[in-house]
């Protein structure tokens, strides 16, 4: 993977460059930002540029598969059924599931990945058994005679003997390796880690490289690629769950139009068939719903203010907010966010879906009148 594959972040992709090109590489590496900003495809390129500088066509070739003997990931990991009582899990048992998902994608999500293994209920974490595979695997001899890179991917999920004894790694580390630990949770680190790693903060994608990055690997139009880059509001696997998640925002924003024209007009009885059809859905879709309810009338109520660059809405949704936005505002947008807020604690709670969404429905009754 090469460092231009990585979406924007050119002010850090320098700042890594400079700082090898200077002989100033720290041993450790602490890559922080949120998600989706591609700190995972950051350090993995930057990896590549580590182990690639010898140029040989070997090497360049084994670095596009990822899979360089010099290359280590160590990554989250559950306990499968089948391992015994005892057994801890380390990276090397889910490395074909890892591999597949990184030459798919460097831009994914601990959810992602946990799907990748087949987690059911699980909580992924590094065990002990981790570090001491750290330990055995860089005490080797670098096979190309050059550096050996540990990418530590969510290090903040190392359990306690795992952070203990990969920080007497970091302390004294073998000769000529690089550890780049990526993480979304730094102060969830140990404080004797972090104190032994350069922290390198990064920012979400701006705009500009995240329109250009839509526009090069998914083709959208100029228009389109701007609307998608606003929503992700820098967070590329958010540009991606608005492109693949667009069949259901369509359904969502036809039931949110339904309910305030039903409520709007009081068609009560109407408002009792939508009440229920929103009742046939799962638990999780429904809290979907409302989460895109939220959304939508924060949208509208900021639309009021004809400041463009406060919405993120789609072409369709804009056009509804036209008519639309002036029956949210100050009268009753914080009683609108209380009201749909509860009906999430309640269906989270498992109360009556026809009963939460018909409630929902009278109160926005009388909320688009005030």
């Amino acid at each position: 993977m090469e460092l231009d594959e990585v979406i924007g972040q050119e002010e850090v992709k320098q700042r890594l460059t400079r700082m090898e090109r200077s002989g100033r590489l720290p041993h450790a590496i602490l890559l922080c930002g949120p998600a989706g900003c591609g700190k995972l495809a950051l350090a993995m390129a930057f990896a590549c540029h580590l182990l690639g500088r010898d140029g040989s066509e070997n090497t360049q070739a084994m670095l596009r598969q990822m899979e360089h003997p010099d290359l280590l990931f160590t990554y989250p990991t559950i306990k499968l059924p089948s391992m015994a009582s005892g057994y801890k899990p380390v990276s090397d048992d889910f490395a074909r599931e890892w591999h597949r998902l990184i030459m798919q994608s460097a831009y994914f999500s601990i959810d992602g990945w946990l799907k990748a293994m087949g987690a059911q209920n699980q909580q992924a974490i590094i065990t002990a058994g981790e570090s001491d595979r750290l330990t055995r695997r860089l005490s080797m001899k670098s096979s190309q005679g050059g550096y050996k890179v540990a990418v530590i991917w969510l290090p903040e999920r190392m359990n306690v003997e795992c952070a203990n004894k990969l920080l007497k790694l970091i302390e004294e580390p073998p000769a000529q390796t690089v550890f780049i630990m990526v993480t979304e949770q730094p102060e969830a680190l140990l404080e004797t880690i972090r104190s032994r790693t350069q922290r390198i903060d990064m920012k979400g994608i701006d705009t500009g490289s995240m329109v250009k990055a839509l526009r090069e690997r998914r083709g959208l139009g100029g228009e389109d690629a701007m609307r998608v880059a606003r929503l992700a509001n820098g967070n590329w696997l958010k540009a991606m769950e608005t492109l693949d998640a667009n069949s259901e925002n369509e359904t969502f924003l036809d039931l949110f139009q339904s309910l305030m024209r039903l409520a709007y007009t009081r068609n009560v009885k109407e408002l009792r068939q939508w009440s229920e059809t929103m009742a046939g859905f799962g638990r999780e879709q429904q809290k979907r719903y409302l989460a895109y309810m939220l959304r939508m009338l924060r949208e509208n109520f900021m639309f009021n203010f004809n400041a463009p660059q406060l919405t993120y809405m789609t072409a369709r949704e804009e056009a509804f907010a036209k008519n639309f936005a002036r029956f949210v505002n100050e009268d009753n947008i914080i009683a609108f966010n209380d009201t749909v807020n509860r009906a999430i604690r309640d269906i989270g709670q498992n109360a009556s879906g026809k009963i939460v969404f018909f409630d929902l429905a009278l109160q926005t009754i009388m909320l688009l009148k005030r």
